[in-house]
């Protein structure tokens, strides 16, 4: 199938021009809405219609910048939507909104062309069981367990962790799922698409993975539609080859900030906090393609900036509302050096029931939640008191807590060149296991650093050992100063 259908004989003539808005007139037949428009001397400029304004123009929205348009100028009908390439051929390249390789590589072949623009997959189609998905990360498997076809959101401010926490995941799945991956890059920085890139292909995870990138500084409606572009891909693989798919979304709000460009730039009256008025619509018409059917499933985990760390803004409410987990990451976390900094206590999942994830996994994350919660509610004495003025019971349980959020930490494979230190990948089973053993106070006589960046709780020991190690060396040291003060 060739990259867009047979162009129509129907040509218009460009009556406005207004920054990215372009008003048409079309004297034989009027394009339908999501229909995308040719103009320029080679139809480099993308125009995808919006709005019919009357029996003969319409409004439409450019997808790429709209210099050199002129009143007058001439416009082609391509005689369909904006389309998006799929096939094996996809498969360890990079794309932009409109299907072009941007990896400096030839074209891909094996390939056919799609429309962005497709309905989610029918109720009867979807499947009813509920599985986990395991990432490898103990405080996400653990705490808030993702649901295989199922979606996870990654709330938090700037500079907290979203994009770290998404590459390890990626690193994670490719691994040890026998599926495809595939990066949807919204609003992003250029530098973020060119370092992911370069550390997959020296990962040798590359082939099976796929990215899509609408950035920064390309216009808004190129923005709003490159999630559509991604989704394309992603059901392919699911609808066609039948396979697992992870879709890795940087960053959604990106997607609703370039839906509320369009729409104030389209006139439309803004809603509250000055979104558009029909955020909702948009966000569910992308969100409910993310489905696990009969033929495979796409688990979907995307990162959601929240403006000014307010939980309460519109984006994150309507995001949320579409979720089957949210994993929150807290600034304070981040400050204490507790990575990933993830909220126990404000991150949820639909999946932590005794029906899904079994009696004993649900028994231990309810302790851990309430032994971390209690000690939230003592940070306050002891900041003002001291620990000396708990009672007995109330020290174990801080010890406890403060070991129990140290073991929670994880080196990440992504993270190596940064910290030093080797990445981890910890089974359930493991994770499950230190967790109890840590609640039972079988590490109460351990320092707390021993639990600190590790994998599995066997590694306790050893960490212990080089503690006291380095104890003893520092007191000798110690011991040997005074000595020689002594001396003089």
């Amino acid at each position: 199938m060739s990259r867009q259908e047979t162009p129509s004989a129907n040509d218009g003539r460009v009556v406005a021009v207004r920054g990215s808005v372009v008003d048409l007139r079309f004297e034989t037949h009027l394009p339908s809405i999501h229909r995308l428009l040719r103009a320029g001397a080679e139809g480099e400029i993308l125009i995808e219609v919006l709005a019919q304004l009357d029996a003969r123009q319409v409004r439409g929205i450019a997808l790429t910048p709209t210099q050199g348009l002129a009143r007058g100028m001439s416009v082609e009908d391509s005689g369909g939507p904006l389309m998006a390439p799929v096939g094996k051929g996809v498969l360890g390249r990079m794309f932009d909104v409109f299907g072009n390789a941007i990896d400096r590589q030839p074209a891909p072949t094996e390939i056919e062309w799609r429309s962005v623009h497709r309905a989610p997959p029918p109720l009867a189609r979807r499947s009813t069981q509920s599985e986990i998905f395991e990432t490898g990360i103990k405080v996400i498997d653990v705490l808030v367990p993702l649901e295989r076809g199922g979606k996870a959101g990654l709330f938090g401010g700037a500079g907290v962790g979203k994009t770290v926490l998404l590459t390890e995941m990626i690193h994670n799945m490719i691994g040890h799922h026998a599926g495809v991956s595939l990066f949807c890059g919204i609003g992003e920085r250029c530098r973020e698409g060119e370092e992911l890139y370069r550390e997959m292909k020296d990962a040798g995870v590359l082939p099976n993975m796929v990215m899509v990138f609408g950035q920064m500084n390309e216009p808004p409606g190129s923005r709003f539609r490159v999630g559509h572009a991604a989704l394309t891909m992603a059901e392919y693989f699911r609808d066609d080859e039948q396979r697992d798919v992870l879709l890795l979304i940087d960053n959604i709000f990106r997607f609703i900030q370039a839906g509320m460009e369009v729409s104030g730039l389209m006139g439309q009256m803004p809603s509250r906090l000055g979104y558009q008025p029909t955020m909702g619509t948009e966000l569910s018409g992308l969100e409910e393609r993310i489905a696990n059917t009969d033929a495979g499933a796409i688990t979907s985990i995307q990162a959601v900036y929240v403006p000014a760390d307010d939980f309460t803004d519109p984006a994150a409410v309507h995001t949320f509302s579409h979720l089957s987990a949210s994993i929150v990451l807290s600034r304070k976390r981040a400050g204490e050096g507790l990575y990933p900094a993830i909220d126990p206590l404000q991150s949820s999942s639909r999946m932590a029931t005794p029906g899904i994830v079994g009696e004993r996994h649900y028994a231990l994350a309810q302790e851990i939640r309430r032994t971390l919660a209690q000690y939230a509610e003592l940070k306050d004495i002891i900041a003002m008191l001291g620990l000396e003025q708990l009672s007995p019971e109330d020290r174990n349980l801080v010890a406890r807590a403060r070991r129990l959020e140290r073991f929670l930490t994880q080196p990440f494979f992504t993270t190596e060149r940064f910290t030093g230190l080797t990445g981890k990948l910890v089974s359930l089973a493991e994770a499950l296991d230190g967790c109890e053993r840590i609640l039972g106070d079988e590490f109460r006589d351990v320092p707390e650093g021993a639990l600190y960046m590790i994998g599995g709780v066997d590694e306790v020991k050893v960490k212990a050992k080089d503690y006291k190690d380095c104890k003893d060396k520092d007191d000798k040291d110690h011991k040997d100063s005074k000595d020689e003060e002594k001396t003089v």
